[in-house]
């Protein structure tokens, strides 16, 4: 099973997130376009304890953190869904990681949310929650429904919010995968336990 981790903006908890489903599935890892340093994958290769898991290079690391398309051009590279492939591992599972939010642009006609609209690839919606956050991930999700994209779920990241969830699910029709409390510490040990949680959602 693939699948394609995008969330309602940056910094929501993509990578968190993508290190917590990579251990409790042992999946490999994949962010196939990198914007900036520090890298994502080292920051989830750092969260990891499992043997399983392989990180797998990004197609593009580019050097500005900037939205994909800008950054491209800043490195005179031009970035098109079409020559983007899944990358085939022994892996029973893969977990990709998306840019930023959906609508972040690759170019000047396609975005982030082309990616597994093209593979058929289920995704999970990372949203963290902030005053503003219920528009911002209602609007996300209109988009992914308009576009026909499975989602498997919607993971919330940061301090609780029940009255923010409740209304999102409600509207969504989404389930709820995992609730992330905001953590003092990231550690392999708050990984696993998150991990232990997400298995029996999934």
């Amino acid at each position: 099973m693939n699948y394609f981790i995008t969330a309602i903006g940056t910094d929501s908890g993509k990578s968190l997130f993508s290190a917590i489903i990579c251990e409790a599935l042992e999946a490999d890892y994949w962010k196939p376009i990198q914007a900036g340093y520090p890298r994502d994958t080292d920051y989830v290769g750092g969260l990891l304890s499992n043997l399983k898991s392989d990180l797998i290079p990004e197609k593009y690391v580019l050097n500005t953190p900037a939205s994909p398309h800008y950054a491209a051009e800043v490195d005179k590279v031009r970035l098109e869904v079409e020559d983007f492939d899944i990358p085939k591992t022994d892996n029973e599972h893969l977990v990709i990681e998306g840019a930023g939010g959906v609508l972040v642009p690759i170019n000047e006609k396609e975005f982030v949310i082309d990616f597994p609209q093209s593979w058929k690839t289920s995704v999970i919606l990372v949203a963290n929650l902030y005053l503003g956050s219920i528009n911002h991930t209602l609007l996300t999700i209109n988009e992914l429904k308009r576009r026909g994209v499975d989602v498997r779920g919607i993971v919330f990241n940061g301090p609780s919010n029940p009255a923010s969830e409740d209304i999102i699910l409600r509207h969504s029709g989404y389930s709820c995968l995992l609730r992330i409390k905001e953590e003092k510490v990231i550690n392999h040990e708050v990984v696993r336990r998150y991990a232990a949680a997400l298995k029996k959602n999934l």
